[in-house]
């Protein structure tokens, strides 16, 4: 309120006049003495002043789909349409004013307490809007654009996240800890993912490129396209999505196709925290460089398709395949140089 300080309007010192204007033994305001004249428009000045003030602390931004979303006080009851963004709220010190999840909404543990609204594909409207939530916040490319125009038509106020980058995912634990009135937190959070970001880049940069086939699914068989966050884990790792160019986000591929790009390395997800047994199936086709020089990885899915601040662990993980691979390759080793050894 500094700013806003009587020393400021032009008139007589301001020094107890506010006081003055309140005293009970001073003239009233039918019959104000030239000095009450100020102190009364003194104060009308800073009620109007103190009542601009309040309207200023909304909060205004811009979600990742390009709508404005406004709060006129801080959210304290959110529901969350994704796993990555439960787990990005909490990360961001907000976890408190999480009322409603969706399915896989695992991590942290006291997740696993919250109401479920269904799935990220298949919300209960009931369920959610009996949760009165004050703000939603869902996820484009899982929920979809009929979801999220439903929730808006329902007069839900609705910001969604879409990360594509790295410093995406800092800028969404800044932006939560600001809806959730938690903006230290969230700040907190934000410059220690950006600082272990930084060291990966220095770690990095400047390694031979090297060219990848990502696999989220094998029937169909499924892969992620250059705007995806995974490619920029890729190239932050000095590799090369060999799908970047595809449409759409996550598209349906061909064995055909993967044997005709030739990746030196095939990194595949799955569902759990096991090495999907369909990854071996490549070998199969021995045609392929990573099939060839035994380049057949797996990183589980929690650590490296959830845009939170785990996913560094999970690009560390592909960062040091990847670097294991430039080493296969220097070295010619080879599954059948090994069979020939033996």
């Amino acid at each position: 309120m500094a700013k806003f300080g009587f020393s400021a309007v032009e008139g007589p010192k301001s020094d107890g006049l506010l006081e003055r204007a309140l005293r009970r033994d001073d003239c009233g305001p039918h019959e104000l003495r030239p000095g009450g004249v100020v102190a009364w428009l003194l104060l009308v000045v800073l009620l109007v002043l103190m009542t601009h003030g309040v309207s200023n602390a909304d909060i205004n931004v811009v979600d990742d789909a390009g709508f404005h979303v406004r709060l006129e006080k801080p959210a304290s009851r959110i529901a969350s349409l994704a796993p990555h963004v439960t787990e990005l709220l909490y990360a961001a010190g907000a976890g408190e004013n999480v009322v409603g999840v969706v399915s896989y909404s695992d991590f942290p543990a006291a997740a696993q307490e919250v109401a479920q609204v269904g799935s990220y594909k298949s919300i209960s409207q009931e369920a959610l809007i009996a949760l009165k939530p004050d703000l939603v916040i869902a996820w484009r490319s899982g929920n979809g654009p009929e979801i999220i125009s439903r929730l808006r038509q329902l007069g839900l106020t609705v910001y969604v996240n879409e990360p594509q980058t790295l410093p995406d995912v800092a800028h969404a634990l800044r932006v939560f800890g600001q809806l959730a009135g938690r903006d230290d937190a969230g700040e907190e959070a934000a410059l220690a993912f950006l600082s272990t970001y930084g060291q990966l880049q220095q770690r990095y940069r400047g390694r031979r490129p090297v060219l990848v086939f990502y696999q989220v699914w094998n029937e169909p068989l499924t892969t992620l396209n250059g705007q995806h966050l995974i490619s920029d884990i890729i190239r932050l790792c000095g590799g090369r999505n060999v799908f970047a160019e595809a449409i759409p986000l996550a598209p349906r591929v061909s064995v055909e196709s993967v044997v005709r790009l030739d990746p030196e390395v095939i990194v595949a997800s799955g569902m759990g925290e096991s090495r999907p047994e369909w990854l071996d199936d490549w070998k199969d086709w021995p045609s392929i460089k990573a099939v060839r020089e035994d380049k057949l990885y797996f990183v589980p899915p929690d650590l490296l398709q959830r845009h939170t601040p785990r996913i560094l662990e999970g690009a560390l993980m592909l960062c040091e395949y990847l670097d294991r691979a430039r080493h296969k390759s220097n070295a010619g080793t080879t599954i059948d140089d090994r069979r020939g050894a033996r």
